[in-house]
């Protein structure tokens, strides 16, 4: 067999293959087989069929079409490993020539990765924000501890900001009650502004047994984004009583002692959130940077199967979950479709990029994944996705999914080689030492998983057929 390759553009080739007929043998003798076990021929035991007999009831041609369809992706694979090519879904095959006796000869033109060059990303720079606690933050935390400790107690007055209700509420949309518009023993806190626009208004200074109407824009259900008159009745009042700020608080909702040693703890776990946000912030700037110094091709078929990937995840996952549809969503976020579609083209072309370019970042730096670093990748994404990590390894295996998370793990190992070359300094022009974060893997992951996908859906068959 002789094959050559024909670059069609940076991500498509042509692969010319010529292939002489005794080659072929093993095939034709397995054709001949098959057949043989599919007819039957009077005079002749089941599969004991002489070939030339088959080739006279049943035509040669048959024959032939069995054999080269069994013979295709062996020569397909062959000549892409000649071609030291890296195929990306199945090839367009077309036979030029097929001379029985003599030459098999087939073209095959398939999307490939694209050869990248790796830019100097040693020059990189980024700023991120600086971590700083403010003494208004910690205030801040410790009063939404204190929250969780409040108590409620029945009065006998009218509503006031800060109560707590107990409220019944009927909905109607041109005069008609919704059939969804209808709730009873909805507990609400006066000045959350939660529910719907215009309920604090409307309960503020009604009593238990008090009722009132007031018009508002349905934020959800049936009729969302449609004006309505909502009737609200009140059913009970309740005062809403905050814990004292001392260290008898501290010892009802910490392990401290004293409401100095909570504050303190307080301040050191905003620190540590801040320090992920720094790190996190970090690594997607300098992929940002990496991605815009490096060219990336990528095949069309990959992007598009990649977007249908995301457009399918998000109509019906995501947007199941939340009981809406994508017009519905489109009207919140307030998006026109135009818009919408372009987005999601601009982020799964920074997966696919992302993704690529880490790749052969792998491949340059020969970064391996041990075991110990697997096991731990694979119980965050158990955590993230809500099973158990023997679940989740059960139904990776199973998937065949093992090699997908050992690129991920990878892919985070290149990205931190990265951002240990860039210099990041924070927001007050200090240097910023991420070498003590272990993030990375799972930051790249929002961008490498999606990409992922649609990669994974484009090699879900690579195997020609004539």
């Amino acid at each position: 067999m002789k094959s050559a390759v024909e670059n069609l553009n940076p991500t498509r080739v042509r692969l010319t293959v010529e292939v002489p007929f005794e080659e072929l043998k093993p095939s034709l003798d397995a054709a001949y087989k098959k057949i043989n076990q599919q007819v039957t021929v009077a005079g002749f035991r089941k599969g004991k069929i002489p070939a030339r007999v088959i080739d006279q009831r049943f035509g040669r041609g048959a024959v032939l079409e069995e054999a080269v369809n069994d013979a295709l992706p062996k020569f397909y694979t062959e000549a892409v490993n000649e071609g030291d090519l890296n195929p990306l879904g199945q090839p367009e095959v077309d036979i030029t020539e097929l001379k029985d006796g003599e030459l098999l000869a087939f073209t095959a033109e398939v999307d490939i990765r694209p050869s990248i060059e790796i830019p100097d990303y040693s020059g990189i720079e980024v700023e991120v924000d600086a971590v700083e606690v403010s003494d208004e933050d910690v205030e801040k935390s410790v009063e939404q501890l204190r929250e969780r400790f409040a108590s409620t107690t029945p009065v006998e007055r009218a509503a006031a900001d800060g109560d707590v209700l107990t409220i019944d509420l009927e909905a109607k949309v041109d005069g008609e009650v919704l059939e969804d518009g209808v709730a009873s023993g909805v507990s609400y806190t006066v000045g959350s502004g939660e529910l719907l626009d215009g309920i604090d208004e409307a309960v503020t200074g009604l009593e238990a047994g008090g009722s009132a109407t007031f018009t508002s824009e349905l934020k959800g259900g049936s009729a969302e984004g449609k004006e309505a008159e909502v009737k609200v009745d009140v059913t009970a009042v309740q005062s809403r009583e905050l814990p004292e700020l001392d260290d008898e608080f501290a010892q009802l909702a910490s392990e401290f002692d004293t409401l100095d040693e909570l504050k303190a703890d307080s301040r050191k776990r905003l620190e540590q959130m801040k320090k992920y946000d720094q790190a996190t912030q970090a690594q997607e700037k300098v992929l940002d940077a990496l991605l815009a110094l490096a060219e990336v091709p990528i095949p069309e078929k990959l992007l598009e199967d990649e977007i249908r990937t995301r457009k399918h995840n998000l109509e019906n996952h995501q947007l199941q979950q939340m009981g809406l549809d994508l017009d519905s969503y489109l009207k919140i976020q307030n998006k026109s479709a135009e818009e919408f579609d372009a987005e999601l083209r601009e982020q799964a072309e920074k997966g696919i990029k992302t993704q690529f370019i880490l790749d052969e970042l792998v491949n340059k730096e020969q970064l391996s994944v041990g075991q110990e670093e697997l096991t731990e990748h694979l119980m965050r994404r158990a955590q993230s996705s809500g099973m158990s990590p023997d679940q989740f390894a059960q139904a990776v295996v199973e998937g065949g999914q093992v090699p997908m998370l050992v690129g991920e793990v990878a892919r985070g190992k290149a990205l931190a080689v990265v951002v240990e070359a860039a210099t990041v300094k924070d927001t007050n022009g200090e240097t910023v030492d991420l070498d003590e974060e272990d993030e990375t893997a799972e930051t790249v992951e929002a961008s490498s998983d999606e990409a992922a996908e649609g990669e994974k859906a484009a090699e879900a068959d690579e195997k020609p057929e004539a």
